[in-house]
């Protein structure tokens, strides 16, 4: 029985134009350290990167940030997290991101984002893993995905046997028990039935 020590959250490194945004990544970093969950994110300190991990912070959480050399000026790290990982590229970073979670969430973002969330939705389509995932779709804001991924499915792309397990939510404070609840499950069968487009 597995359970949550560790939460990778992918989000903007800008604001978005909702201030609901930037307050759900204020309310998701608070839950993770109250709860005693790391949080690993992209290391920046600009947008809702460095809004989550300054609410875990100032909760008393701990802070892992992983970040390109490259991106060191562009996003700014945050330096007052606990564990700063800077690393050679992007491939690196987004492979220690998950090695270093026991569950994704998403929340508003741009392509990075995106890009981010998507492969870690194939891996687990390829059974490469069975690590929660989870779109925290404030105001909305994933719907247009999640139409499209029914779109794919109608039109044959996603098949049985190779659907997507993913959940849905809006409520940040809630985050951490869902997933929690979802680790806590010993059965090793496939949560595809339970899992897809669950929101709460």
């Amino acid at each position: 029985m597995a359970q949550l020590s560790s939460v990778c959250v992918y989000c903007g490194s800008g604001f978005g134009g909702d201030p609901a945004f930037a307050d759900a990544a204020r309310r998701l970093g608070t839950s993770l350290a109250r709860a005693g969950v790391k949080l690993v994110y992209g290391g920046g300190n600009v947008g809702l990167m460095g809004t989550v991990a300054s609410a875990t912070l100032e909760a008393g959480g701990y802070v892992t940030g992983i970040i390109p050399d490259f991106l060191k000026s562009r996003e700014r790290m945050l330096d007052a997290v606990q564990e700063t990982i800077v690393v050679s590229d992007m491939h690196t970073r987004k492979q220690l991101m998950f090695d270093r979670a026991d569950a994704f969430v998403a929340l508003p973002g741009g392509i990075g984002t995106l890009e981010e969330l998507v492969e870690q939705l194939t891996w687990a389509q390829l059974g490469q893993h069975r690590k929660p995932i989870m779109l925290l779709s404030v105001n909305g804001f994933w719907d247009p995905l999640i139409t499209l991924i029914d779109h794919m499915r109608a039109h044959g792309f996603i098949r049985e046997g190779l659907d997507l397990n993913y959940l849905v939510g809006q409520d940040p404070d809630r985050v951490v028990e869902t997933l929690s609840e979802v680790l806590a499950r010993s059965e090793p069968a496939p949560l595809a039935d339970e899992l897809i487009e669950k929101r709460f």
